[in-house]
C-alpha cells in the first residue's frame, strides 16, 4: 500500500477554510442549472449525482503513463472536468488511475483517497472533478489520456457509458476538435455535455492552492 505524498494525514484545514468561503458563492452560480453540489475535501464542489462509471483497476502502464510506486510531483498540475447527461450531473469517481486496493480517508466533506497499490501519472483523490497530473516530467497530456487510464471510452458520441452528441466547453468556450485532444494545461476546465441541454459553465475562480 502506497501513501500520497502531496496530501498525508488530515485533510489540510486551510483548503476546508477557504473553499467553505468561497462555497456559497459557487453554489449559488450553480442554481440556475438546477445543479446542487456539495464542498468537496479539495476545496472544490462535488456534483450531486451519480459517478459515471467506476474508478477502474488499471495498475500498468496506458499510454506511455506509468502506474508507479510513489507519485510523482516533478510536474504537479490541476485540471477540473465536469460532465453532464442530457443536462444533469454526474460524478468523476475518486480513485481513478490509483491501483486498488485503495484507502479512502472518510472527512466530514467526502471521501479522499490517500493510498492504494500504485498511481498514475493521471489521477483521481476525490469526486470533485480534479485530475492531478502528477508527471516525472513536464509533457502534453490530454482528456483522452485521462479516459484510457480510467478505462472509458470517450470520443464525439461517447462519453464512458453514455451515448449522444458530445458538446465540449473548455475555459468558457466552445471546442470544435475531439474531446480527446483536449490537453490538460494547468487549471484547464473541462465540461462535456452528453445530449441536450448543454448547460453553461460555470468556472471556478478559487483553485484554494491547487
Amino acid at each position: 500500500m502506497h501513501v500520497a505524498r502531496d496530501y498525508p494525514g488530515p485533510v489540510k484545514r486551510r483548503l476546508l477554510w477557504a473553499g467553505m468561503l468561497a462555497f456559497s458563492l459557487y453554489a449559488a452560480s450553480l442554481a440556475f442549472a438546477n445543479v446542487r453540489s456539495s464542498i468537496g475535501p479539495e476545496g472544490i464542489p462535488i456534483p450531486n449525482g451519480p459517478a459515471l462509471a467506476p474508478a477502474g483497476t488499471s495498475t500498468g502502464t496506458v499510454d506511455g503513463i506509468h502506474c508507479g510506486a510513489t507519485e510523482q510531483l516533478a510536474y504537479h498540475v490541476h485540471a477540473h472536468l465536469v460532465i453532464f447527461d442530457r443536462g444533469k450531473a454526474r460524478q468523476v469517481p475518486y480513485g481513478i488511475g490509483i491501483g486498488p486496493p485503495r484507502k479512502a480517508q472518510q472527512t466530514p466533506y467526502g471521501a479522499f483517497v490517500v493510498a492504494g497499490s500504485c498511481f498514475h501519472w493521471l489521477h483521481t483523490h476525490a469526486a470533485d472533478g480534479i485530475i492531478h497530473i502528477e508527471s516525472p516530467t513536464a509533457k502534453r497530456y490530454t482528456l483522452g489520456n485521462f479516459f484510457d487510464v480510467w478505462g472509458q471510452p470517450l470520443g464525439r458520441d461517447r462519453v464512458g457509458p453514455l451515448s449522444g452528441h458530445v458538446t465540449v466547453l473548455v475555459n468558457g468556450r466552445r471546442f470544435t476538435g475531439s474531446p480527446r485532444s483536449v490537453l490538460l494545461r494547468p487549471r484547464t476546465q473541462i465540461q462535456l455535455d452528453v445530449g441536450s441541454p448543454v448547460v453553461r459553465q460555470v468556472l471556478i475562480r478559487k483553485w484554494h492552492g491547487l
